[in-house]
């Protein structure tokens, strides 16, 4: 790598690019329900605005990944840089729906450029420890949404509106844009190892990369949907839903802390088998109880979804590197995709469900009105604490799939290294 390359400071501030992508991600989950309160927006309405987000990243990540090489990842955080301060500014001035429908969808955009440069930063920096450090980076996508999540929890005491805890993001934004602004990139890895552009492209037709755009939906649905959803789910199922996600990202920043030697010892295929067994266990707890066991849900689940992304993008990079960065954002963009189509699916049962367990004829906005009766909101909040965990219990069928399929990957890759080994063996004989 060149001298005037610094991928300490690089790295710092792709962690920075990234905290403000998960910020937006805690604190839309801390302020979902009081937007739909305020602007008197229903479920499937607010579903489509979190969906948003998960539009613009895959929109973004796409384009930017066939364009990375040929304008470079420098440009393309300056756009993320633009779009994190526009969709930031026009949330807190948002007047109703579309207002808040365009600001997510910028916030979408530039959480899906970022991720679409830095992504193939970090693994072209550190080409020889992909996996580690690319949980070291997604360590601060659980970790921003800790911070957003507290910033909710805390500001809420102290009395400060939902602009505000929105507003804050302006300050790292505006760091890590001045960081990237004066910093020099290498090349992408790609290009660099010289992996011709028409060799990238045929190397996406790989029947394991196929395999694993494919997991990565489930699992991305796994990860996401829950954590942006827990509040709403389990609103009325424990007083401190948010701080499920609170701990529940916790762990995840703890495990991705120290995800080399996890790595190492499990392999990645691995640690994705035992991740989706942890998360299957743990989504079955927050489903199924209540009181403080929901918070050993909240622990289990952490453990499960903690590897999940970072390992799935580090075993592409590892064992199909042909693919260079459009395999990476082609994995994050198939990711995201499957999460937005699912929470507007979510969204919508969800609202039928409600509407299912409320009295025969009523109206759920009225019920969810100022103006309904103390009948009428008990009688909701009762529908609601019974809805959220069927929720809940509906997505657990997807970690269960994970687990056969992560099974059959590591029997395979097993069998691939043990053949590799057989080979050079007999070539060195």
């Amino acid at each position: 790598m060149p001298a005037n390359i610094q991928r300490k400071q690089l790295f710092v501030a792709s962690c920075l690019s990234l905290l403000v992508t998960s910020l937006s991600f805690g604190i839309r989950a801390g302020i979902l329900g009081r937007l739909g309160a305020e602007f008197q927006l229903d479920a499937q309405q607010l579903a489509t605005i979190a969906a948003t987000a998960f539009w613009g990243f895959p929109l973004a990540i796409v384009i930017g990944g066939l364009i990375v090489d040929s304008i470079g990842m420098k440009n393309l955080l300056i756009g993320a840089f633009v779009f994190h301060l526009a969709g930031i500014l026009l949330t807190v001035f948002a007047s109703g729906y579309w207002t808040l429908f365009i600001s997510t969808l910028f916030i979408g955009i530039a959480n899906g450029t970022v991720e679409a440069a830095c992504n193939p930063l970090v693994a072209t920096i550190y080409s020889d420890n992909k996996t580690t450090k690319l949980n070291h980076f997604h360590l601060w996508f659980p970790g921003g949404i800790v911070i957003g999540t507290l910033i909710v929890f805390l500001f809420d005491k102290i009395g400060l509106n939902w602009q505000v805890q929105v507003g804050i993001m302006i300050i790292p934004t505006l760091i890590y844009g001045y960081l990237f602004s004066k910093l020099t990139f290498p090349v992408t890895e790609r290009v660099s190892s010289g992996v011709s552009t028409g060799e990238m492209y045929r190397s996406l037709l790989n029947p394991l990369f196929l395999l694993m755009i494919i997991l990565m939906v489930g699992t991305a649905i796994t990860e996401l949907f829950t954590g942006q959803w827990i509040d709403v789910l389990l609103k009325n199922v424990s007083d401190n839903a948010i701080l499920l996600l609170t701990i529940e990202t916790g762990v995840m920043v703890i495990g991705r802390a120290f995800a080399g030697p996890v790595v190492h010892k499990f392999s990645p295929a691995g640690v994705l088998l035992i991740s989706a067994i942890l998360a299957t266990l743990g989504l079955y707890l927050l489903g199924h109880s209540s009181g403080n066991m929901l918070f050993v849900g909240a622990i289990v689940f952490g453990m499960g979804v903690c590897y999940f992304w970072p390992t799935m993008l580090g075993f592409v990079s590892e064992n199909l590197p042909k693919t260079g960065a459009v395999g990476l954002n082609f994995m994050g963009a198939a990711g995201m995709f499957a999460v937005s189509i699912y929470t507007m699916f979510m969204g919508g049962y969800y609202d039928r469900l409600l509407a299912a367990k409320l009295p025969a004829g009523a109206d759920l906005k009225v019920y969810g009105s100022g103006t309904a009766t103390p009948e009428m909101a008990a009688a909701l909040n009762e529908a609601k604490k019974a809805a959220g965990p069927e929720i809940i219990n509906a997505t657990l069928v997807i970690p269960i799939i994970l687990s056969v399929a992560f099974a059959g990957l590591l029997i395979y890759m097993r069998s691939r290294k043990h053949e590799q080994a057989q080979s050079l063996s007999n070539s060195i004989v």
